[in-house]
């Protein structure tokens, strides 16, 4: 290429440029601006060396606040046995039942007790596939670019979920001891099987919408999906096991002396070990700042039974939420409890807004308070615990919390969580209550008509 040409293909870049610039583009001139913010320094110079071999996690540790975590606390209620929700996302399971274990642990004077959470989980799955199926049905006459529409094909199975699950299997389906379904590699390992099993129901989802295109009648189109369902539970039964009718439960001791043996269905085992009123004495209540407070709601397809209920939601100050879950530790009563879980030191199993000190190891500052997290998808309701514990001041005031957690003993503290009140603030989110611990105010509140949001809403992601 000659001289004229080089010149010429310069100043045809430099224009494209500067119109691209015009537009919304970085220009030559933007650029070189951008690039004088990194000045390449001693400090500079370090920082890259050091993130060259090392994770920005670790080199971003808060050294200043390494000291020992006090773990007493004023209130504490005790249970028995750390589950391991393994690789799966099941945390709303796990802490749905470890609620009821407590229970049951302490008025049985029980050893240990574990629910199956394969059990659930199986019921789970088969429901979770006719939401999706009957969803399809109600939206088959909308295009496939509806918004509801491409929100149920991007979401046809989740092995997440929240209380709202626990409550509407539990209630349907009852409880077994793990004993009598134990884990599969499957229920531990979820998400080839859930993928599979949601490739299926995108296929299948794609035949409803054509056979209602082409006018068949609802009797054939629900035969097709009872079919359909067949296929689903055949893919269960491979991958999870067969739930069992009725089983044999040996009831021991706290000392392990063998009380009794006996003979109980699902259902009956619920009636005596479980809680069969999960649909009716709990509520949920959450602090989502971005919304108005002391108002009801509720998200579509927040539910995991077709014939279940979107599960309502009151929106408190979180002050108001702490009263209340201190009034049920003070009465001995776990709650199911749910949060983000960023700003975790996994090895000293402490949750912290002073864990990671991002801000002077990259030279800016990340300053999005609770709200404007929530508004932009940067923090969410993301995984289940069990509130187990507060320490209170002397005039009554939480300084720390603890969870008890269900990635295994060795995992955190014991097994557990502890997290300072101020972390408490920014990224506590959920919390279910018993209603004897809600004041009426709240409970009122429950009885507005619930204002409806939409599944795709940035509060609603699954506790996985």
């Amino acid at each position: 290429m000659n001289q004229k040409h080089v010149t010429l293909a310069a100043c045809l870049m430099a224009f494209g440029l500067t119109l691209q610039a015009q537009n919304g583009g970085i220009s030559p001139e933007m650029l070189k601006e951008i690039q004088r913010s990194y000045q390449n320094t001693a400090a500079d110079k370090a920082i890259r060396n050091a993130l060259g071999g090392t994770s920005i996690k670790q080199l971003a540790l808060n050294q200043e606040n390494q000291q020992a975590v006090n773990a007493d606390f004023s209130i504490k209620v005790e249970s028995k046995g750390i589950t391991d929700q393994q690789s799966s996302g099941r945390c709303w399971l796990f802490t749905g039942l470890n609620v009821m274990r407590a229970k049951a642990i302490a008025k049985y004077d029980l050893p240990g007790l574990e629910f199956s959470q394969v059990y659930c989980f199986f019921w789970d799955q088969l429901e979770k596939s006719n939401l999706f199926l009957q969803g399809v049905i109600e939206t088959a006459g909308k295009p496939m670019s509806d918004q509801t529409v491409e929100w149920l094909f991007k979401h046809p199975l989740s092995d997440g979920g929240t209380f709202t699950g626990v409550a509407d299997i539990v209630t349907k389906y009852g409880l077994v001891p793990k004993e009598a379904m134990p884990e599969t590699y499957s229920s531990e390992h979820t998400s080839y099987m859930s993928s599979l099993i949601g490739l299926k129901l995108k296929e299948f989802g794609l035949e409803l919408r054509d056979l209602s295109a082409k006018g068949e009648k609802t009797a054939v189109i629900e035969k097709r999906k009872e079919e359909m369902l067949g296929t689903v539970y055949r893919m269960l039964a491979l991958t999870l096991g067969v739930p069992p009718t009725s089983f044999d439960y040996v009831r021991k001791d706290s000392k392990g002396k063998v009380v009794e043996t006996e003979h109980h269905t699902p259902m009956s085992f619920l009636e005596k070990y479980g809680d069969k009123n999960l649909l009716t004495n709990y509520v949920m209540v959450m602090n989502d700042p971005s919304r108005e407070y002391y108002k009801c709601y509720e998200i579509a397809y927040d539910r995991h039974c077709y014939d279940g209920k979107n599960w309502t939601y009151v929106n408190l100050p979180v002050e108001e939420i702490k009263e209340m879950a201190i009034a049920s530790l003070k009465d001995s009563t776990r709650m199911y409890f749910s949060s983000d879980v960023t700003q975790m030191d996994s090895n000293r199993g402490l949750l912290d807004v002073h864990n990671y000190d991002f801000d002077s190891l990259m030279g800016t500052t990340f300053g999005m308070d609770k709200k404007q997290r929530i508004q932009t998808f940067a923090s969410m309701s993301a995984h289940a615990m069990t509130l187990m514990a507060v320490d209170l001041d002397e005039n009554g005031k939480p300084k720390k919390w603890m969870v008890e957690n269900s990635w295994g003993p060795s995992a955190g503290y014991q097994g557990h969580l502890i997290m300072t009140d101020e972390w408490f603030n920014e990224y506590m989110f959920r919390l279910v209550l018993e209603t004897k611990y809600v004041p009426k105010k709240v409970l009122d509140i429950f009885k507005q008509k619930p204002i409806q949001l939409p599944a795709l809403d940035p509060m609603f992601a699954e506790e996985k």
